[in-house]
């Protein structure tokens, strides 16, 4: 036996397993277990991709990632740090301001990254009830205690696809006091259409103690890659910046990424095709009788009755069986929950097909 041993809290961590990605037997699944975008990345994403010296170290700062951002969103491109992803970026925050003993909320069927990194830094996760699936404000500040020190919100959140809106978030960020980080992970704000959502940069110009979260993963198409970014005060992003990975952006990632947001053309057209085909399949389903829970993200949660043979399981059996990927979500707190990708035209009509095929069955 080794004499080595973690710091306390390592093993109360379960591992993260993402979405399923491959059936046994079945040559190509329809994937539409992780959010990917439903047309993949822009093709001038693509060919930046491709054309990256690989033999050399990437620019450490990002700068010209950082610039497009800053163009694209109207940022201040030295309050913008960038990482492997938004759970590189997520870590980091917990890193630079929690510790041993310390508290860290987030809403009880909030990202499972949020638990984990605050294991991982010795502090306790706090998850607070929610009201209609939606994360509530009064029970984030009716857990703050003098211990907290960041309050983390996937808004839209992951995987109800419920929002707090504007006025939500603002009182949450005004009545938070300032020793608490709030941090607003916006990884689905290019899918929200309503007027009463904000992705968060408004509420970091509002404060010191406010970071807004986003990545390349979810409509830019570009998850594989790993890559994301966060816009924070001054001061937080010096403290960030600090801390991170010398090279936390690849170099590919980097140039991928800023042909990915010049294109905003094709962030359109993945935008229109998610919502069409996104309402239309909800229609769908909801004729069928399946109870689908409203969504403002690229996804679709449905809910299945708990009875043998028209259960989750045997929907999640039944949809293997025909070659297609959902995301099981009970480690959520959804037991009954499947929660689905909006992906290409044929795969959600192959969905659809599916699905009334076991409800005439069941």
């Amino acid at each position: 036996m080794s004499a080595l041993s973690p710091r306390p809290g390592i093993l109360e961590i379960a591992p993260y397993v993402g979405g399923e990605s491959s059936i046994p037997g079945v040559a190509k699944a329809i994937k539409l277990s992780s959010n990917e975008s439903a047309l993949g990345p822009s093709p001038k994403a693509t060919a930046a991709y491709k054309h990256v010296d690989l033999g050399r170290y990437p620019d450490g700062g990002a700068t010209e990632l950082r610039n497009a951002l800053g163009k694209r969103f109207g940022l201040d491109p030295e309050r913008i740090v960038c990482g492997a992803g938004s759970d590189d970026v997520i870590h980091l925050l917990a890193l630079a301001y929690a510790g041993p003993g310390d508290e860290v909320i987030y809403n009880q069927h909030g990202f499972l990254l949020y638990p984990i990194a605050a294991r991982s830094v010795g502090a306790v996760p706090v998850p607070t009830p929610e009201r209609n699936l939606t994360a509530d404000v009064d029970a984030f500040l009716a857990a703050v205690t003098p211990r907290t020190k960041i309050v983390f919100v996937a808004n839209p959140n992951n995987p109800t696809g419920t929002y707090i809106p504007r006025s939500g978030m603002a009182r949450l960020r005004r009545e938070l006091p300032p020793h608490v980080l709030l941090v607003i992970d916006a990884a689905y704000a290019e899918y929200v259409e309503r007027n009463d959502y904000s992705p968060g940069s408004e509420f970091v110009d509002a404060g010191d103690n406010v970071a807004m979260t986003r990545t390349f993963s979810k409509i830019f198409g570009l998850a594989a890659l790993r890559l994301g970014w966060a816009y924070c005060p001054p001061a937080m992003a010096d403290i960030l910046n600090r801390i991170r990975n010398p090279f936390s952006a690849s170099a590919a990632a980097i140039a991928a990424g800023v042909a990915a947001v010049e294109d905003w053309d094709h962030v359109t057209r993945v935008l229109r095709h998610t919502h069409a085909w996104k309402a239309w399949t909800e229609e769908k389903l909801m004729t069928l009788g399946y109870q689908v829970l409203p969504t403002v993200a690229n996804f679709l949660l449905v809910r299945f009755p708990a009875e043998p043979g028209r259960d989750v399981d045997a929907a999640d059996a039944a949809l293997k069986k025909h070659g297609i990927i959902a995301r099981r979500v009970a480690k959520y707190g959804l037991p009954d929950c499947l929660r689905i990708t909006v992906g290409r035209a044929s795969e959600m009509r192959a969905l659809v097909k599916a699905l009334r095929e076991f409800k005439a069955n069941a």
